[in-house]
């Protein structure tokens, strides 16, 4: 089955991102994989806190997978699963899709913000033409009834 892979972190425009994915998925007979990279910036402490801090930072992701899960079930029918890394966001992504061969595109939400569209839309898009799957980008500020229109 082929996934589509789609980046949980807090930006507004990770939302249309996941919906745009799981739209997809649902009416192409694929799946929607979750990836939410941990930065290793946020254990920088002692061993203990360390410890403490990745157990906190993997329990809010997983809450907040939880709420776009429910989503997905309920209005797409899709069961989404959810994978959790740590490191460098976009070395992280790129592992994944190594690790998984059924990824076949990747999603990713683009900022609506006049800096640009983000980081990981930023690098990835300047190695796009070596990767091993296509990469769909979302524009953060589309309506709901605009993304159920193209996908």
């Amino acid at each position: 089955m082929r996934k589509f892979l789609v980046v949980l972190d807090d930006s507004k425009e990770c939302l249309n991102a996941i919906r745009f994915a799981a739209m997809r998925a649902a009416k192409s007979g694929g799946g929607v994989e979750v990836l939410s990279i941990i930065p290793p910036e946020e254990f920088n402490h002692w061993i203990g806190v360390a410890d403490l801090m990745r157990a906190e930072a993997k329990e809010r992701i997983e809450v907040h997978f939880e709420v776009f899960a429910k989503w997905m079930r309920d209005k797409q029918g899709i069961d989404p699963s959810l994978v959790i890394r740590e490191g460098e966001v976009v070395p992280e992504i790129l592992a994944q899709i190594s690790d998984d061969p059924e990824i076949g595109v990747l999603v990713l939400g683009a900022s609506t913000d006049k800096k640009g569209p983000g980081p990981i839309v930023t690098q990835l898009s300047k190695n796009a033409g070596l990767l091993p799957i296509p990469i769909t980008v979302v524009p953060g500020d589309l309506s709901k009834e605009r993304l159920e229109a193209i996908t």
